[in-house]
C-alpha cells in the first residue's frame, strides 16, 4: 500500500497492520520522523519495523533516525533494481 502523507500512514496502518513500513523523511503534512514518533506512540503500530528512505545520509542524521526507532536507513537515490534486496536484508536481520 502507498500513502501520500504521514497522516495517511497512521490512518491506513491502523486498519491494514503492515509487517514493515518504508517512510520517506520528507513528506507533506507530517514528515517521516514525526510519523515514526506517532507510530511508536500507537499501541497497535509501535512494533512495526520502519525503514527510512532519504537523501539525508550524513552520519549524524542516520544516527538520529535510528535513535528515533527506525530499523534502517536506505539512501536516495537508490537503485530500484537492488531496493528489494536491501529491504530483504534488513528484514532478515530483524
Amino acid at each position: 500500500m502507498t500513502c501520500p502523507s504521514g497522516v495517511d500512514v497512521i490512518d491506513l496502518a491502523t486498519s491494514f497492520q503492515p509487517q514493515l513500513i518504508l517512510l520517506d523523511v520528507m513528506m507533506p503534512d507530517m514528515d517521516g520522523p514525526t510519523t515514526l514518533k506517532a507510530l511508536k506512540n500507537h499501541d497497535t503500530l509501535k512494533s512495526i519495523p520502519v525503514i527510512f528512505l532519504t537523501a539525508k545520509i550524513l552520519p549524524a542524521e542516520i544516527s538520529r533516525f535510528i535513535a528515533l526507532g527506525a530499523v534502517a536507513v536506505i539512501s536516495k537515490p537508490f537503485d530500484p533494481m537492488t531496493l528489494a534486496e536491501q529491504i530483504k536484508q534488513v528484514w532478515s536481520d530483524l
